[in-house]
């Protein structure tokens, strides 16, 4: 059985609804979790080819990030705390969702992704792209996905 989650959360409600999931899982099969949190790193406007003035540095950029991730972490350590889940947290800051999560899972020793889908469909999927599927698509890992209810086709 796999003894070791990586759980990628952005804090979004599929992603919440995904951590539940998780968190249960690994409370009835004694197994720990990492919780993953990935902000993108700063990449200032541009105008016509030229940068333009940012409303913020870099550094106060990355500190905003880290108070985000923070937060949306901290309630996964909370609800891991309650269903007594040994539970570590990450935050990284990297603009390939979809590789972090592999390179962290490999990193930390990971047996078992659990992620959420977030439902996107037609042209938002094309769009938008889906780090689920780029994950599931490349991750010699296996993934559980975690699809809401309302989330499924009819």
């Amino acid at each position: 059985m796999y003894k070791h989650f990586l759980l990628p959360t952005d804090g979004s409600e599929p992603s919440q609804a995904a951590t539940e999931a998780a968190l249960l899982l690994a409370s009835e099969t004694g197994a720990r979790v990492t919780a993953l949190n990935i902000q993108r790193p700063f990449v200032p406007p541009v105008f016509a080819e030229m940068p333009i003035a940012a409303p913020f540095t870099d550094s106060e950029y990355e500190k905003a990030v880290g108070l985000a991730s923070t937060r949306i972490l901290a309630t996964v350590k909370e609800r891991a705390e309650e269903l007594k889940v040994s539970c570590r947290t990450i935050t990284r800051l990297d603009s390939s969702v979809w590789e972090t999560i592999i390179e962290v899972s490999e990193d930390e020793g990971c047996d078992l992704i659990v992620m959420a889908s977030h439902g996107r469909r037609g042209l938002a999927a094309l769009l938008l792209g889906s780090e689920t599927q780029k994950v599931l698509t490349h991750s010699g890992i296996p993934v559980l996905v975690h699809r809401r209810p309302e989330d499924a086709d009819d």
